[in-house]
C-alpha cells in the first residue's frame, strides 16, 4: 500500500484525504518509508521531521474526523527548499557560518501552507549561496538526479526536485531567482512554476546576497502534475498571505480550464539568439506547439528583444558589489568549486579582468569576454544606471507582447538537459532562456513533454566555451528528461497552467514522455 501511495500525484492523494481512503498517518509513513529506500542514493533531505511530522498527521486525522478540514492540502505531506525558515532550525543555504543561527519563526509561506493544514515532512538540499544550477554544498554535500545518478537535479531548489521525482515528497515549495525552480523541474521531469513578483509572500527566506533586490527571487511549488500546480495556488487563502508578508496583494485566485485557451494567441521560440539549444528541446517545443493548437490557441514565432543586453544587465547589476557580500558570508568556510571562479574574476583587479576579456575576444569567445566586463564593482551612479535598464527592458518587452497581440510564450527552459555533477561551473550562461523572465518579474512554469532520443546529441560547432561545454552535456544525455517553459504576462498565472495542462494532457501518453516517480538509477 505504502509504495503505490508514493506513486500518486497530490491531488489524488487529497481526493484519498477527502473520500476517507486513506489517512495522513498512513501518507506520512508512506513518504517515510520511502524516504528511508530511496534517500540514501539520492540525497535530497537537509532535515527530516519525522517526529514532528507523525504528530501533525494524528492532529490533521483527528480535525478530518470532527469535520473540520481546513483547505484542499489538509493532512498531505509536503516538503520545503532549506532556505524556509522553520522554526528552531538554522537556515545556512549551505554556510557553514550561518550554522548557529536558528529561526525564531517560520516563513511565512510555510506558515501558510501549515495553517492550510499541509504537513512538512522536512526541508531539501539546494547550492551553496543559491547562486549556481546545483544543488551541492559543503553542509549537506551534492544531491543526485533519480533519473541518472551521475547527473544533476539542478538548482538551487534541486533536492525539492529530485524528492519530488524519486516519490518521497508529493509537493514541495522551492526558489526562483534565475531558473532555480523551472531547471530543476526541466532536468528531473516534473513540473514547476515561478509565480509572478510577489504573487507569493518571501518573508522569511534566506539569501545569498542579503539586501539585493534589483532582481528579487520568487517562491513557487513543484509537483509531478500540473493539477498539483493548481492545487497549491487554489488552497492559499491570499489574504492571510497577504498579513503574513505585505509585498504580496490579496488578489482571489481564480482557476482556468484549458477551453480558455481557444483564440489565445502564443508566442514560440527554440532559440533565444544567446545561446544555442539542444535538438531535443527543440523538438519538445514543436510538440508543446502542437498541443496548444489542438486546444485552440493561435502560435505564432516570436523573438524576444535584445535578450543578450538583458542578460548582462542582470549580470552587471548583482555583481555591482563586486562579490564583497559573497566573499563576506563564506568567509572562513568551505566555498564551493562552482562559486570560486565567479569569486576570484570579482576580486580580479579591473586591468587584468579586462585584459582577460580582451585575450577571451582574440579567440572569438565574445561570451566570456562579455561576462568578465560585466563583473566587477560598480560605482553608486552606475548601479542605478543598470536597474533603471532592467526596468526599462521589463517594459519594452511587455510592451512588445501587448503590441504583438501575445499572451503566452512557450519556450525551452535551459539549453541543455540535465549535466553531470560539477557541470554548472562555468556554465551559468545556459540559463538564460529561464534569467531572462525574472528579470521581467513574469510568471513562468516548466512541464515535462519528453525524453532526449538518439540523433538528438549533436549541435553546431563553435570556438565559444559556453557552446563546447553544452556540447560535451548533449553526448551524454540520451534517455533524460526534457520539458518546455510557458511564460505568461503578469498576474495570468491560471492562463500559464491552462497551457501547461493543454500540453501534459497531449504529451504524456507518448513513448517518451518522462514519467515519475522513478527509482534511482
Amino acid at each position: 500500500m505504502s509504495a503505490s501511495l508514493t506513486a500518486k500525484s497530490a491531488s489524488e492523494l487529497c481526493r484519498m484525504l477527502a473520500a476517507k481512503e486513506t489517512t495522513s498517518r498512513e501518507l506520512v509513513d508512506a513518504h517515510l518509508q520511502r524516504i528511508a529506500v530511496v534517500e540514501p542514493s539520492v540525497r535530497a533531505f537537509t532535515a527530516i521531521h519525522r517526529e514532528a511530522a507523525h504528530e501533525a498527521a494524528l492532529a490533521s486525522d483527528r480535525e478530518r474526523a470532527d469535520g473540520r478540514v481546513r483547505s484542499a492540502l489538509h493532512g498531505l505531506p509536503i516538503t520545503v527548499k532549506e532556505c524556509f525558515d522553520v522554526a528552531g532550525e538554522a537556515t545556512t543555504i549551505g554556510i557553514q557560518s550561518r550554522l548557529g543561527h536558528r529561526a525564531t519563526a517560520d516563513a511565512a509561506i510555510v506558515t501558510a501552507l501549515k495553517e492550510a493544514g499541509a504537513i512538512v515532512l522536512g526541508r531539501t538540499n539546494l547550492s551553496q549561496t543559491m547562486l549556481f544550477t546545483e544543488s551541492r554544498n559543503p553542509i549537506f554535500g551534492e544531491t543526485k538526479n533519480p533519473h541518472a545518478l551521475g547527473r544533476s537535479p539542478g538548482g538551487s531548489s534541486g533536492g525539492e526536485a529530485a524528492a519530488i521525482a524519486s516519490g518521497m515528497s508529493a509537493l514541495g515549495v522551492g526558489t526562483d531567482i534565475g531558473g532555480s525552480i523551472r531547471v530543476p523541474a526541466h532536468f528531473c521531469g516534473i513540473a514547476g512554476m515561478k509565480p509572478t513578483l510577489d504573487r507569493l509572500p518571501m518573508a522569511g527566506v534566506g539569501s545569498g546576497i542579503p539586501g539585493q533586490e534589483a532582481v528579487r527571487g520568487m517562491c513557487g511549488p513543484l509537483a509531478r502534475t500540473v493539477a498539483d500546480l493548481a492545487l497549491f495556488f487554489s488552497a492559499l487563502d491570499p489574504e492571510r498571505m497577504s498579513a503574513l508578508d505585505p509585498r504580496v496583494p490579496p488578489l482571489p485566485w481564480h482557476g482556468l480550464d484549458e477551453s480558455a485557451l481557444r483564440g489565445r494567441r502564443v508566442g514560440r521560440y527554440e532559440l533565444d539568439g544567446f545561446i544555442e539549444s539542444s535538438s531535443a528541446l527543440r523538438r519538445a517545443v514543436r510538440e508543446a506547439e502542437a498541443a496548444l493548437v489542438d486546444a485552440g490557441a493561435e502560435v505564432v514565432p516570436y523573438q524576444p528583444p535584445r535578450v543578450a543586453e538583458a542578460i548582462f544587465m542582470q549580470i552587471e547589476t548583482l555583481s555591482a558589489d563586486g562579490g564583497r557580500l559573497l566573499r563576506a558570508e563564506l568567509d572562513g568556510g568551505e566555498v564551493d568549486v562552482a562559486i570560486r571562479p565567479l569569486l576570484r574574476a570579482t576580486a580580479m583587479p579591473e586591468a587584468l579582468r579586462l585584459a582577460l576579456a580582451g585575450f577571451m575576444e582574440l579567440r572569438q569567445d565574445d561570451l566570456t569576454a562579455r561576462l568578465l566586463r560585466s563583473l566587477g564593482e560598480k560605482r553608486v551612479a552606475t548601479y542605478f544606471g543598470l536597474v533603471a535598464g532592467l526596468r526599462a527592458y521589463r517594459a519594452e518587452l511587455v510592451a512588445d507582447l501587448h503590441a504583438r497581440g501575445i499572451e503566452l510564450l512557450v519556450t525551452p527552459p535551459y539549453a541543455t538537459p540535465a549535466f553531470e555533477h560539477g557541470g554548472s561551473e562555468g556554465f551559468s550562461l545556459a540559463g538564460s532562456y529561464a534569467m531572462l523572465f525574472n528579470l521581467t518579474q513574469l510568471p513562468a512554469g516548466v512541464v515535462p513533454v519528453t525524453r532526449v532520443r538518439a540523433g538528438e546529441l549533436g549541435r553546431t560547432p563553435s570556438r565559444r566555451d559556453l557552446d563546447k561545454r553544452a556540447a560535451r552535456v548533449d553526448e551524454g544525455s540520451l534517455g533524460l528528461p526534457v520539458g518546455v517553459q510557458v511564460v505568461g504576462r503578469a498576474w495570468q498565472e491560471p492562463l500559464v497552467l491552462a497551457a501547461m495542462a493543454a500540453i501534459e494532457s497531449r504529451v504524456r501518453t507518448g513513448a517518451d514522455f518522462p514519467h515519475t516517480p522513478v527509482d534511482p538509477r
